[in-house]
């Protein structure tokens, strides 16, 4: 847990082969996080091949939001405590942020959030059961700006079609990004799927700014949130 080679994750099957939605990598944690993995191992939920019963996990009539990405955790536990009748999902494959993650979960005392280290995609593949999550939430994926490297952002027609097959009729997802043309691909690519609506919103009050995105404000990038719903 401390640090070395890039993990070997999974293949999803939604994308084409050698085709990942981020670039693996493991960097050193802090004693903090690395404890976290110990003292927190109850909030871990493995990536396994077979389907997660949500109402065994977070109870029966609680409805689950799935977080992909989570980045240092500070945004997932800050919503976590805002709202806790929704059971929280957060999936990412960068190791010290979800030992971050798990550290300020343990400091809040926070117990209806569960955390998967893993391909957010496989994740949904594998372990989710199809009109099952009651959201998902995106904030600020790797826009991947080079144009080669296009396919391998999250928002992706084939990525619209698995995300709606695992939301309850009338779900959403919330997305926010700083890079304008990337914004310009949400837009697009959504406004092109008859079986999403909704769109631009203005940035939600109840949305705490995660690490990366205080730095896009620094640097006066423009900021842009989206909700869009599957139809009823």
């Amino acid at each position: 847990m401390t640090g070395g080679e890039p993990v070997d994750y999974p293949q999803p099957q939604t994308l084409r082969p050698g085709v990942r939605t981020f670039k693996p990598r493991r960097t050193r944690m802090t004693p903090r996080a690395e404890a976290a993995f110990v003292d927190h191992a109850d909030l871990l939920l493995p990536l396994q091949g077979d389907v997660v019963e949500l109402a065994r996990v977070w109870g029966a009539g609680v409805p689950v939001v799935m977080e992909i990405g989570c980045g240092d955790g500070r945004a997932t536990a800050r919503m976590a405590e805002q709202d806790p009748a929704t059971g929280v999902w957060a999936v990412d494959v960068h190791t010290p942020g979800i030992g971050s993650l798990l550290a300020r979960l343990g400091d809040a005392g926070l117990t209806h959030v569960r955390v998967t280290e893993a391909d957010a995609i496989v994740v949904l593949e594998r372990m989710v059961l199809p009109a099952s999550l009651a959201g998902v939430r995106s904030y600020f994926p790797d826009p991947w700006p080079k144009a080669r490297h296009h396919k391998r952002r999250l928002v992706q027609p084939a990525i619209l079609d698995l995300v709606r097959s695992r939301l309850v009729p009338g779900g959403f997802w919330h997305l926010a990004t700083d890079w304008a043309e990337y914004a310009e691909q949400v837009d697009d690519t959504f406004g092109r799927d008859p079986e999403w609506t909704g769109g631009r919103i203005d940035r939600p009050e109840g949305r705490p700014v995660t690490h990366y995105e205080s730095r896009a404000l620094r640097e006066e990038r423009e900021i842009s949130d989206w909700i869009f719903c599957t139809t009823p």
